[in-house]
């Protein structure tokens, strides 16, 4: 083991799920801690360590602040902290946690919607972890290339990866990086029309997650199990009680990505339902996270559905057309290949086509997120933005 690399947690061996990004005073965290005391006490002993000079122990704790910034939706914080924690690591030569720096800078990037900033940072995150020798850290950067990939649809180009990595993680007994792994494949398997294997994986990542205590992503997997139900079986109310289950745990540990999701997936739920006026409501509800949080792609999904769904309850159609090609525009200039496949999907539901050139779209107008049974108001998303 290289001086850089953190010993293995006793939980790791224990098949329960722990938070290698706690790490330094903080180690002793939990994965199921909220973010707001993880915020709290990771400021405190960052300063404590800013007081003693002690730039190893900034980067660390330095890490964990821009982590619980980022999952609470508070951009501009956690990207002047990711860099912080980056500049004191890289001050004492420290390899792994100037990796560790840059995976939390790239997932940043992705959940901002800045792909080929994040695929950037990723990459060198991913390298620094090899060099240093710290094999949690490489795995979770491969994971960030991977997920991110995912949530543009290049399935063929990362879904060996996804395999690979889940081999991985079960071999290190690593259960919070399977789950990610499992929910991921899954999402695929979503997308591309298998539900049965979706819904079996989705259901075996919430059972490894609540086997090994790992609440946040048992909270991610009820919804994908949700979706598929919604979608295969038309069971509505089902859908929704794993979805208020799973908004249980989101607000007890403050996930603000993953409830502004849970929300998206409940209007999607809804609209498949025919149930287009609560379905509006819930996507009202999560646009208005989204943007609060910053993140570009749950806003343009939250758009798709909430354009779909007054288009539904009568909204004039050549409004509805120019709004949905100016989210057309949006969404292929965030670098989602799959997304001109999403709206041409709504449109041909709607009947609202031709749509006018991109760029020529309402750009005022509140729109929503995915199609009903094709899209599902994100396809794809749901494990992209705060996920990990």
């Amino acid at each position: 083991m290289t001086q850089q690399q953190e010993p293995v947690r006793d939980d790791a061996v224990r098949g329960k799920a722990f938070a290698p990004e706690y790490q330094g005073a903080l180690g002793s965290l939990s994965v199921n801690s909220s973010l707001t005391d993880v915020l709290v006490r990771g400021i405190e002993e960052l300063r404590a360590a800013e007081a003693a000079g002690e730039r190893r122990e900034m980067a660390k704790c330095g890490l964990a602040v821009a982590e619980a910034y980022r999952r609470l939706g508070m951009v501009p914080e956690a990207d002047a902290a990711w860099k912080a924690s980056y500049r004191s690591a890289r001050t004492v030569r420290d390899v792994g946690a100037m990796a560790w720096a840059l995976w939390s800078g790239g997932t940043l990037a992705r959940q901002r919607g800045s792909l080929p900033l994040a695929y950037r940072l990723l990459r060198l995150a991913a390298e620094l972890g090899e060099r240093g020798g710290d094999v949690v850290v490489r795995g979770y950067s491969l994971a960030g290339l991977a997920e991110t990939g995912r949530i543009q649809g290049d399935y063929q180009a990362v879904g060996k990866l996804h395999e690979q990595l889940l081999a991985e993680a079960r071999r290190r007994g690593e259960a919070r990086h399977t789950v990610w792994a499992l929910e991921g494949i899954a999402q695929m398997h979503r997308n591309t029309g298998s539900y049965d294997t979706a819904l079996a994986l989705f259901e075996e990542a919430a059972q490894t997650a609540g086997s090994a205590d790992d609440q946040r992503g048992r909270a991610w997997a009820l919804r994908g199990i949700a979706d598929v139900v919604s979608i295969r079986d038309g069971d509505v109310e089902r859908a929704l009680a794993l979805l208020s289950e799973a908004e249980v745990t989101c607000r007890a540990m403050r996930l603000s990505s993953a409830l502004a999701y849970n929300h998206k997936m409940r209007g999607n739920v809804l609209y498949r339902a025919g149930r287009y006026a609560e379905a509006r409501d819930n996507y009202l509800v999560s646009l208005g996270e989204f943007r609060e949080m910053n993140e570009s792609r749950g806003t343009a999904l939250s758009r798709l559905g909430l354009a779909k769904s007054l288009a539904r309850l009568g909204r004039d159609g050549a409004e509805t057309a120019a709004e949905l090609a100016e989210l057309r525009h949006t969404l292929d200039r965030i670098g989602l290949r799959h997304a001109r496949d999403m709206v041409d999907k709504a449109v041909a539901e709607l009947g609202v086509g031709p749509l006018p050139s991109d760029g020529e779209g309402a750009g005022g107008a509140l729109s929503g997120s995915g199609s009903g049974a094709g899209s599902g108001a994100g396809s794809g998303s749901g494990f992209e933005g705060a996920r990990r």
